[in-house]
C-alpha cells in the first residue's frame, strides 16, 4: 500500500540551516535505499502559492500568501509500506527530524490493480 505524507506546520521565517539539510538528507537517502520513501520534495511556503478553486460552475485564481492560513505545507512524500502503522512510525521518525512544531497528515493512495482497471 501506498500513503502521502503532507507535512504542515505554523511556518518559518528561515529556511532550514544547512545542518537541518544534511539530517534530512540522510533521512531521505536511508528511506529510498530501503524501499519505503518512494518520492518527496519540500514546499515554498504560501506566498508564491496559487489557489485554483471551483463553486456553482465557476472557477477562481487567488495568488498567494494566504493570511487565512494557520499551517503551510511544508512537503509531502509518497511512501511504500506494508500498513498504516508502518506509516505511522516512518512520519514520527520524520518529525523528530525537523523537530519543533508540525503535523503530517496521512492518506492512503488508490492503487490500481494489474492490468490498470479498477
Amino acid at each position: 500500500m501506498r500513503y502521502i505524507s503532507l507535512f504542515t506546520h505554523e511556518g518559518r521565517s528561515t529556511p532550514p540551516t544547512q545542518g537541518e539539510m544534511a539530517t534530512m538528507g540522510k533521512l531521505i537517502e536511508e528511506g529510498m535505499k530501503a524501499g519505503w520513501l518512494l518520492v518527496t520534495e519540500g514546499v515554498a511556503g504560501s506566498s508564491p502559492g496559487t489557489r485554483v478553486h471551483a463553486s456553482g460552475g465557476k472557477v477562481s485564481v487567488t495568488d498567494g500568501p494566504f493570511a487565512e492560513a494557520k499551517e503551510v505545507i511544508g512537503g509531502y512524500a509518497i511512501m511504500r509500506v506494508k500498513s498504516k502503522e508502518e506509516a505511522i512510525e516512518l512520519s514520527k521518525s520524520f518529525l523528530k527530524v525537523v523537530g519543533g512544531n508540525g503535523t503530517c497528515e496521512l492518506h492512503e493512495l488508490y492503487e490500481m490493480p494489474a492490468g490498470g482497471k479498477a
